[in-house]
Parts: structure tokens; sequence; C-alpha cells
């Protein structure tokens, strides 16, 4: 006779993430808290500015790609456009595709590249801070 099956109720952040609509990604085991899953924030705007750069921020090379991260998405979907770099198609191609360096690195480099993009965007003036009001 096999023992009864053991029911775990979902965390309440989970219950809530699902009133709202929000698809929560289910853990193999009890012992790993869910992902909340949304969708990702597009928009036309944010990516006109990064292709705004000219040069790449990672080697300074003419023509950019605005180029989305590879983690924390299912296969086809890009991520939020705010987490897009402007790099050139030979850093993009390393990036993803790339022998040289192992899949840490690469994500290291990716961030490295949005962080530059962002820091480029500012000192353009292409984005800035709102007060908030209080």
């Amino acid at each position: 006779m096999s023992a009864p099956s053991k029911i775990v109720p979902r965390p309440a952040w989970q219950q809530a993430c699902s009133a709202k609509g929000i698809a929560v990604q289910a853990s193999k085991t009890a012992t790993h808290k869910a992902i909340p899953k949304t969708m990702p924030r597009k928009s036309s705007t944010w990516l006109s500015a990064v292709h705004a750069i000219e040069n790449c921020v990672l080697c300074g090379r003419y023509g950019v790609q605005a180029a989305h991260r590879n983690e924390g998405k299912g296969r086809g979907q890009k991520t939020d456009d705010a987490l897009a770099a402007a790099i050139c198609s030979e850093c993009h191609h390393e990036i993803d595709n790339g022998k040289q360096l192992d899949r840490e690195q690469r994500r290291a480099l990716m961030d490295r590249a949005i962080v530059l993009t962002l820091r480029e965007l500012f000192r353009r003036g292409l984005i800035e801070c709102k007060e908030g009001s209080q």
C-alpha cells in the first residue's frame, strides 16, 4: 500500500498572484518557491532610443542591434525592452552563441552591456528620472 500523497497548500503570495491574473510557475518540489511570471513590457520608444546609440557599448564598433537578455524567458520570448543592450552583431553573436565564454561569463557580459546602455541613454538625455510627489 502506498503512502497517501501530501497536499501542500499554496503560499499566500502565490494565491495573490493567481488572483491578480499573474501566471505562476509551479515548482517541482515543495522545497522550491514558485517564480511569478509576467508578460514582458514592450516599448518601441525605448528600442528607438537604444538604436540611437551608434556604437557598440562593449567594443565601440559602429552599428548596433538592440539585444535582449537570454535568461528568465521561454523559447522565442524576449525579456522587457528595458533590458536591451546597444551592441554590434559580433558582440551579440558572442553573447548568444559564442564558444569562447561559458554561460555565466556570457550573462555577465550581457549585464555589463545593459548597464552601459542605460548609462549612455541617461547621458544623452534619452531617459530621465521623474521626481515622485510627496
